[in-house]
This record gives C-alpha cells, structure tokens and sequence, in this order.
C-alpha cells in the first residue's frame, strides 16, 4: 500500500495538470494511431511490423510500447497512474532517441527534406514527463482522490487508535 501511495502522491497544482494532460493527450494520439489506425495511424499489425522489421525491436517490446502510450496517454487524461505513465513515456522516448532519431539532429523534419526527424520533440516530451513524475499529477486528478482518501483513512485510524 506505501508504494500505492507514493506513486500517487501529488498536490493541487494546476500547471502540473495543464502539463499532465497535454503530454497525455499526445501520447493517447500517438498510441491511438498505432494501435487502432485512428488518426491516420498505421494500426496494430502495421506497427508491430515497422517496429520489429526497421526498428528491430522485439515483438514482445514493439506490442509494449504500443500499450504503453495508449493506456498512459489514457492514465495521463485522467491523472491515474501519472507517475508511472510518465516513466513509460520517459523510456520510450529515450528509446525512440536512441534507436533512430539522433542521427537526424534536432529538428523535425517539417519540409519533408530530410530523411527523418529529429529529436525535439522527444526531449519536449521528457521534460514534460518529468514534471509529472516528480511532481505527480495535479490537480483534478485520480491519483489526487486516492491519495488523499488513503490519507483520511489513515488519519481517522490514527484518532481512533490514539
């Protein structure tokens, strides 16, 4: 339960929520197109074969990662989980660095001029889950709700017992 509660705790900041749910939103996108071709995505199958075939990840891994920003893009929405959805995202992008964008710079490639894109949006997308997994998630979040009820709980047992 003590890990629970770590994970969830989090105070009323509201610029950490304005942060929570954009890097959710996203990373919902980008799982959401890989996962079920909305979007204009590629779809499951589609993406499982991109990330094994050019990427070299195994399938275990590519199906990993495809969960991992659909349903921590969704955790991020919601404030449940945040801590863990933004370890999740921190590794894929540092992942995503690693395995293919460093080699194309900084920049996107939003003239299509180059061969791929760089990393800046990966590093907005760190800096952000950062914020989320040091600070939590915020304000008018799950993870908020139940921390603070364990808390209650804990307190009124306390008075109880004392």
């Amino acid at each position: 339960m003590e890990i629970l509660l770590n994970l969830t705790k989090t105070n009323s900041d509201w610029v950490v929520t304005a942060v929570r749910i954009v890097l959710g939103v996203v990373l919902f996108a980008h799982g959401a197109q890989k996962l079920l071709g909305w979007y204009g995505g590629p779809g499951f199958g589609n993406t499982v074969k991109m990330l094994t075939t050019y990427v070299k990840l195994p399938t275990v891994l590519a199906v990993t990662v495809i969960f991992v920003e659909f349903l921590g893009g969704l955790g991020l929405i919601l404030g449940f989980l945040g801590r863990l959805a933004g370890i999740g995202m921190l590794v894929i992008m540092v992942g995503a660095i690693v395995t293919v964008h460093y080699r194309y710079g900084l920049f996107m490639n939003w003239t299509g001029e180059k061969k791929g894109h760089g990393v800046e949006y990966h590093l907005l997308a760190i800096a952000l889950a950062l914020v989320v997994i040091i600070k939590g998630a915020g304000a008018f979040s799950l993870d908020r709700a139940f921390y603070e009820h364990q808390v209650d709980i804990r307190t009124a047992a306390t008075h109880i017992r004392g």
